[in-house]
Formats: structure tokens, C-alpha cells, sequence
């Protein structure tokens, strides 16, 4: 069977390798828009290897986390690719947040992660001399890699299975056929009998190319981040993060050292105003009105106004933003911040104003839409991958 994937970012490339494993004889083609893959939400997320410490018991996402982090350690083990397993601090910044940090710390037990462990201030600083706050959780299991790698090599083992990762092969349309689909690109038309939209950040539209109705709409938020000047990173040895606050549906700023070298402070979260929109000053009009339209945004808003608000300030005052670092890191200045790189967040809200927490899969006529993959889609991006297999499987059966 010939099966056509949409995206060529690591649930993509993922989901590519898994069908090579999985259903052998399957034709597998991954149809993407830029000139190489791992190019948005995969190639400039902060490389945080995440073991499923905050989501809810029994979801989808707490699972996949689980399984897909030993998965994604275990291939960059068997091929070479840069990764440590240094853990982590998730730190309480004083007394008021201490039950909110015993309560994940109960989570992460119900979700099976080993190793966790509860410190007090002394213990806290043995292992990150120079932290805030006044209790942590260890998180022994997390970690960081190197995704671009994890791209490159996912790339290699499907091409080496007989699948095709075309580049620079925009969707323009989608025709159904009582075969399956033809698949119009800048690439040229391609017919495929089951297709599979792991399009990320523009993956609503390509369902509604597919005939779907949009019930969920995509709404890109800006992670800014800032580099710690190199002079000024022995205040971090790994990782440290905040008690995250479920009144808020962000995590909050946090540190992490880079698979590679360095510390990366952040991030925040802000509206963008264009989907691929890297930088403040990245506009697109229509995306604009694609958001602006949509009454599930203004919902959100409705909800969240102070912490909106709050982000914004914070994406243009380095003190506020190093105000909110100092709750973890006390010792850290204005002046130990240069400014570091952005992500956009693909982010699904329902017509309510909910954000969508959980991975979120449509099935279509000889399709499947993936069209939500929050944090930490990379990290279970193997699972993810397995996950849409069976799903293919099943359907492919009926």
C-alpha cells in the first residue's frame, strides 16, 4: 500500500520509520514544504528529553511519554546521536507552592516514572549550587538531545527501507479517489492509497484540504528565548523548572543546558502573528485573520487576560523576564541575558477557549489527522509513530 505522509518533522519522519518496521511492504512518501526537514517546531524547540512528569494519569499524552522516552534514548543510543540523561529540578519557590509540587510528584509515581525524589533546600543545592526556592523533585530521567540528529538518522533508515522524503514539495490540494488520494505539490501530483497529516503547524488546514471540518484551529504562540552569557553558566549545571501553575495552561520559564553547550533561559509565551512568525516583526496577514476570526481565540483571552497580558510584558522588558528567572535562580542579572532564538508552538484550541492538552488523532476517509501534538511530541515521537501504525492498521482492515 502506498501510504502519503504530510510534514517532514519528527512525527512525520517518525511515523515513516514505523511503517518501515511495522507493515513491510508498505510505499511510504513523505511530502514536505521547506528544503530539508525538522525545519519548524522540531528544529527550534530547546532539545529537553521529556519523561511524562505533568501530564494527567491515563492520557494518551502521559503514555506516549513514557514509552516514547526510552524509545527515542534507546535509538540514539544504537546510532550514535548526542543525548545525556542528566535529570532535572522542578523547584518550589516558597511555601505556596509546595502542595502544587506534591501533587506532581504524585503524578509522576501514577505515570510510572522512576527515580523521583523530594528535596529539601540543602539537598536541592547539592545537586544545583546556586538555585532558589526551598524545596525541588528530582526528575532523574530526563534529559536533552540533539533533534536535528535524531531527524537526520530517522531520514537515513527510511530511505534505506525503499520510503522517500521529498523536499521542497509544498501541498496544494488534495483530491479524493475511489483509490485513495492524488496529492498536488510543487513537486508534482503523487497518488497514495492512505495519506497521514502530521503537518504541525499547519496541520487544520490540510485536514480541511481533506474535506474534515476545522472543529479545532491552530493558534501559533511564540517561546522567546535568551542565552546565558558563557561567563555566567556555572549558575546552571542542568536543568531547572518551575512548579507549574494549573490555573495556567503554560509551564512557565526554565533553564536548560544544551546538548551541545550553553544555557538557554526561557520561554515565554506570546501570540504570533504569523504561523512560521520566528520573530516579532513576521506578519501574515492571513494567518491573522485566520486567527482573529476564530471566537475559540477570544474565549482564551477572555480566560487567561492576566497571564496574556503578563507574556507580552515579558516578551519586550529583559528585566521582567529576568525577574521571573530570578525565582529560580536568584543570582542571575540583566546583563547575563543575550537574546537566544524563538520557537512557534502549534497549539490547538477548541471553539471553547480550551487549549487542547492531549494528542489529538482524526480519522478520515483512507486518512488520519494528527492535529494536536503538544510538548513532548518529539521526545514520544517514536511512540507517536507506533501509535499511528496500529491506527493505519486498523483502519486499512475494516
Amino acid at each position: 500500500m502506498n501510504i502519503g505522509i504530510i510534514g517532514g518533522g519528527i512525527v512525520g519522519l517518525a511515523t515513516a520509520y514505523r511503517l518501515g518496521e511495522k507493515l513491510p511492504g508498505s510505499r511510504v512518501t513523505i511530502f514536505e514544504k521547506e528544503a530539508a526537514v525538522g525545519r519548524h517546531q522540531t528544529g527550534n524547540n530547546s532539545g529537553v528529553l521529556h519523561c511524562g512528569l505533568y501530564y494527567k494519569p491515563g492520557s494518551v499524552r502521559a503514555r506516549l511519554a513514557v514509552t516514547g522516552i526510552r524509545q527515542m534514548v534507546a535509538f540514539c543510543q544504537e546510532r550514535g546521536i548526542a543525548h545525556e540523561i542528566c535529570g532535572k529540578l522542578v523547584v518550589a519557590a516558597n511555601e505556596g507552592e509546595v502542595p502544587r509540587l506534591r501533587a506532581l510528584h504524585e503524578r509522576g509515581q501514577q505515570n510510572g516514572l522512576e527515580g523521583l525524589k523530594w528535596l529539601g533546600r540543602e539537598e536541592m543545592r547539592e545537586i544545583e549550587p546556586h538555585v532558589g526556592g526551598i524545596a525541588a523533585l528530582r526528575v532523574p530521567q530526563e534529559g536533552i538531545v540533539d533533534y536535528p540528529q535524531v531527524c537526520a538518522a530517522l531520514v537515513r533508515e527510511i530511505e534505506r527501507g525503499g520510503g522517500r522524503v521529498m523536499t521542497g514539495a509544498r501541498v496544494r490540494a488534495l483530491r479524493s479517489t475511489v483509490d485513495g488520494w492524488v496529492v498536488e505539490t510543487t513537486a508534482g501530483d503523487f497518488q497514495t492509497g492512505f495519506l497521514v497529516n502530521c503537518a504541525g503547524l499547519h496541520c487544520d488546514r490540510v485536514s480541511r484540504m481533506a474535506g474534515e471540518k476545522r472543529a479545532l484551529r491552530i493558534i501559533p504562540f511564540r517561546g522567546e528565548y535568551y542565552k546565558i552569557r558563557a561567563e555566567r553558566q556555572f549558575l546552571v549545571r542542568n536543568l531547572i523548572y518551575p512548579v507549574p501553575d494549573p490555573k495556567f495552561p503554560f509551564l512557565g520559564v526554565h533553564f536548560t543546558r544544551l546538548i551541545h553547550g550553553g544555557v538557554e533561559a526561557g520561554p515565554n509565551a506570546v501570540l504570533a502573528f504569523a504561523r512560521e512568525g520566528y520573530r516579532k516583526r513576521d506578519i501574515s496577514l492571513a494567518d491573522l485573520v485566520d486567527t482573529f476570526s476564530y471566537p475559540g481565540f477570544w474565549r482564551f483571552l477572555g480566560r487567561y487576560p492576566g497571564m496574556c497580558w503578563g507574556e507580552l510584558r515579558r516578551s519586550f522588558s529583559r528585566r521582567l523576564f529576568c525577574e521571573s528567572l530570578r525565582k529560580l535562580v536568584p543570582e542571575i542579572r540583566e546583563e547575563d541575558l543575550d537574546t537566544g532564538g524563538a520557537g512557534v508552538r502549534a497549539q490547538a484550541i477548541a471553539p471553547a477557549g480550551d487549549l487542547v492538552q492531549d494528542f489529538q488523532f482524526v480519522d478520515g476517509r483512507r486518512a488520519l489527522h494528527v492535529l494536536n501534538a503538544p510538548s513532548p511530541a518529539a521526545t514520544a515521537s517514536l511512540a507517536i509513530g507506533a501509535e499511528i501504525v496500529e491506527r493505519i492498521r486498523e483502519a486499512t482492515a475494516a
